[in-house]
């Protein structure tokens, strides 16, 4: 089965679906493939535990009844297979697209840095801690440590909280100066002013990271160094989340050009390739409010609409200036280079320690040495940490991008020439 589009997006996060609802009233064909069962992406996930935000219900509901736009959920996108053409994979079958314009919204993923037993049963991310509460995972009574850096980590604390866990402490990396200075930057934003009231928590200490997990055969404690002190804290779970890596492999893929970690877009949201855009996470994080109004702008502009675009950069820029202050506030010191030590596995899937990469000059020299990133999750968890450690950059991934059946991949075989 081959389907076409006029215009296709990845991912139906905010920025996906504000780019899809931009792009309707042009009344072109509009596919939205998002391998999350229902639309919201990682901050609007849904679950049996989800309060989902009334934006998010009415987002969706305009999606629904939108004639012109097909979502497909739990779809992955498996191959480029040719100019403007993907391969792609639901629970059921696969099938190929074509289109004449995309917009890439892959949103982004946690950075997880390796120290001494993070791959104990009980430590999870902190958006992943995030998500398997939505999901329904229960965290009645359990003692629950955060650490790490960002809001995502009071975000999480304020989910595990709700749902009846214990949190012990709340560790942001970052000094107390410097997040004061945010805190006192916040006006500018009167929304992100008055959600900073819903989300104090008492246990929150800056200047705090987490030095190593402690246990047998599951989690039983954490080592903080607060402030310079080393504090131990006996818990159930241990949430950890450095920062957030924009998801730039399909645009790699497509060859779309990088601006440092993230894919690089112009006024328009375009990104190098032409008729290519990104929006949201992918090109850089700013939160929810800068990935509506980029997704925005990319619908316009993709389907010709240059003035609606326009009428948008004021606001993209108020909330560019958000994510500035935000990603100064929390960037991470270099003291969390040196949390792992000699035996410490940076790669889970494939059992590599510190040691064995630490050697090399690159990504691809440890992969050839030591299997690095060769795992089921294809380096997407040791390749952010080893972009951080060691500044490596990973290479454009090859496709199939993720593990697809037999029948799926006889498509390509099974199409008619283009």
């Amino acid at each position: 089965m081959n389907e076409y589009a006029d215009l296709l997006i990845i991912g139906a996060g905010p920025a996906g679906m504000s780019a899809a609802l931009a792009a309707a009233s042009s009344g072109a064909r509009i596919v939205l493939l998002d391998d999350n069962p229902l639309a919201g992406g990682q901050i609007w996930r849904d679950g049996p535990q989800a309060s989902l935000p009334d934006q998010a219900r009415q987002m969706r509901e305009r999606l629904h009844a939108s004639h012109n736009i097909r979502h497909h959920p739990g779809t992955r996108v498996i191959a480029c297979t040719a100019p403007n053409q993907l391969l792609v994979e639901d629970a059921d079958h696969g099938w190929l697209i074509d289109y004449d314009k995309l917009i890439l919204c892959t949103g982004a993923r946690e950075l997880l840095l390796p120290f001494p037993g993070w791959t104990l049963p009980g430590v999870t991310g902190a958006g992943g801690l995030q998500a398997l509460i939505k999901g329904g995972l229960p965290v009645q009574g359990e003692r629950v440590v955060i650490a790490g850096s960002g809001p995502l980590l009071l975000a999480s604390a304020a989910t595990a909280k709700h749902n009846g866990a214990q949190v012990l402490r709340i560790a942001e990396q970052a000094p107390s100066l410097t997040v004061a200075g945010f805190a006192l930057q916040l006006p500018r934003w009167p929304g992100k002013w008055m959600q900073s009231f819903t989300l104090f928590d008492r246990q929150y200490r800056t200047g705090t990271h987490v030095v190593e997990a402690l246990g047998n055969q599951r989690l039983e404690a954490v080592r903080l160094r607060q402030q310079g002190k080393i504090v131990e804290l006996a818990c159930d779970r241990l949430a950890c989340g450095f920062a957030l890596i924009p998801n730039t492999q399909l645009g790699q893929a497509l060859g779309c050009e990088l601006a440092g970690t993230a894919l690089a877009v112009d006024g328009w949201q375009a990104t190098s390739v032409t008729n290519h855009f990104a929006a949201g996470e992918c090109t850089g994080f700013g939160g929810s409010e800068l990935a509506l109004v980029e997704g925005a702008i990319a619908g316009h502009a993709a389907v010709g609409n240059t003035e609606a675009a326009r009428q948008l950069w004021p606001r993209r820029a108020r909330w560019q200036g958000f994510a500035r202050a935000l990603n100064n506030a929390f960037r991470l010191d270099p003291q969390l280079k040196a949390l792992a030590r000699a035996d410490t596995l940076v790669c889970r899937c494939e059992d590599v320690p510190y040691a064995a990469v630490a050697g090399h000059a690159d990504w691809r020299g440890a992969k050839l040495a030591s299997r690095c990133g060769m795992g089921a999750c294809q380096g997407r968890v040791c390749g952010g940490a080893l972009q951080y450690l060691f500044d490596w950059q990973p290479s454009a991934p090859r496709p199939p991008f993720s593990p697809a059946r037999i029948e799926t991949l006889l498509c390509v075989d099974d199409a008619p020439p283009a």
